[in-house]
């Protein structure tokens, strides 16, 4: 990407990050002149579909920029920047996750419920608390949401996630010394089996092989070669990119239309 097309990406979108853990994603910036300009570490309000939510401006990478554009016309977009009431709103709401998170692991235990709270989320406009849990099994809580809803006076959603969503949601290092990638960039899950590391010649050590989740490491995946028999890296999407190695970024595997992944 030239110099142009990056500077061109700024000027209409920026980059925003909802948590301390997880990737950014890009927003349109509206057709009103923000004063001062919006600068890393401003908070803002942000339009997702059909709600809003609160998040920070981050660096874009430049690299990155245009794939990450949101097309002209797309609802993701920044509709203010943060207000007093806002940051407000959003330090009473984190107050109250911490709140729901006690009071839900404290029933878990008082009903001997075989799962795992994992992270509990307000949404921006108040509307729901949604839990993230997990469980080997399935999980009748349905007397749990009754009192959860009676406590916190506002609709409840109960999602039972896998361990990789459990390392995506709570961060970490991988052995390589790196964020995880699942936190940082990719945007799906593929599936890996231990056959991708006897093809690579590797040590059949499952300590080795398993990542922060407990799981094979996603990355057994990104050396293998694609369709064409083409070697690449950093690719999520082994059976459909077109390109090789190094053609289509660290951001591969997210539809971003340029090398004929499609996540």
């Amino acid at each position: 990407m030239d110099e142009h097309t990056a500077e061109t990406f700024v000027k209409r979108c920026v980059s925003v990050k909802f948590d301390s853990v997880g990737r950014s994603r890009s927003f349109l910036l509206p057709d009103i002149e923000f004063d001062p300009q919006l600068t890393q570490g401003d908070n803002v309000v942000v339009q997702m579909g059909d709600r809003q939510s609160y998040g920070a401006v981050v660096p874009t990478v430049p690299q990155l920029a245009q794939r990450k554009a949101p097309p002209s016309g797309s609802a993701m977009q920044v509709v203010r920047r943060a207000t007093r009431e806002d940051v407000l709103r959003r330090f009473r709401q984190k107050q109250r996750e911490r709140d729901a998170s006690r009071f839900c692991s404290l029933k878990i235990r008082e009903r001997g419920l075989q799962m795992k709270l994992v992270r509990v989320e307000q949404v921006f406009d108040g509307s729901k608390l949604l839990f993230s849990f997990t469980a080997e099994e399935r999980v009748d809580f349905r007397e749990l949401v009754r009192e959860l809803a009676s406590e916190f006076n506002t609709r409840i959603e109960m999602r039972q996630i896998g361990s990789r969503d459990e390392a995506k949601l709570l961060g970490g290092y991988g052995t390589c010394g790196r964020p995880l990638c699942c936190t940082t960039w990719l945007q799906s899950f593929e599936p890996i089996s231990i056959k991708m590391a006897k093809r690579q010649n590797l040590s059949l050590n499952p300590s080795r092989l398993s990542g922060a989740c407990g799981r094979l490491k996603c990355c057994l995946r990104y050396e293998l070669p694609n369709a064409k028999g083409e070697q690449f890296a950093g690719c999520a999407n082994e059976a459909s990119c077109d390109r090789a190695a190094g053609g289509c970024g660290t951001e591969c595997g997210s539809d971003c239309g340029e090398c004929g992944c499609r996540a």
